[in-house]
């Protein structure tokens, strides 16, 4: 099933945690003692977001990482993007569309439907910003917990 690496999770953790510094710069150390995380994998993260102009960097003692731009123009496509790649759901799926090398691909009766469910997730990581990640909707506040979370485990 799709599933989020740790260093995206790390990366959407530490951008959560800008939102709240309100445009402040924070340290990695800050960040990773905030949370349980280490401190080195989360640097490496913090890294690749700059890289891709999603964080502002700032050396020094007073320095850190801030967001480069306003929650609601960064989306979690974005931040997926720049930490792993567009998703994929099947082994032969890919980020283009375009088929891998299967034997089974011309007749495959499950790379169609597998294509529309991985676009449709992607356009919704496309959709969803930073600030309803830091700000959930209305509408989610009202499911239950089980929905909010998915199936309570057993």
């Amino acid at each position: 099933m799709l599933q989020l690496t740790k260093r995206t999770e790390y990366g959407l953790i530490a951008l959560v945690h800008m939102v709240d510094q309100g445009g402040e710069y924070t340290s990695a150390r800050e960040i990773a003692e905030s949370y349980p995380i280490p401190k080195r994998l989360l640097a490496e993260v913090l890294k690749d977001l700059a890289r891709s102009g999603l964080v502002n960097s700032l050396r020094g003692s007073t320095g850190g990482y801030a967001l480069a731009r306003p929650p609601e123009q960064i989306t979690v496509g974005d931040i997926v993007s720049a930490l792993e790649g567009a998703p994929t759901l099947a082994s032969c799926d890919t980020a283009d569309g375009n088929a891998s090398d299967c034997e089974v691909e011309p007749v495959c009766p499950i790379r169609s439907p597998l294509q529309r469910i991985r676009k449709g997730i992607w356009l919704q990581m496309q959709r969803t910003s930073l600030r309803a990640l830091v700000t959930p909707s209305p509408q989610a506040a009202d499911l239950p917990l089980t929905a909010r979370n998915g199936p309570a485990a057993s």
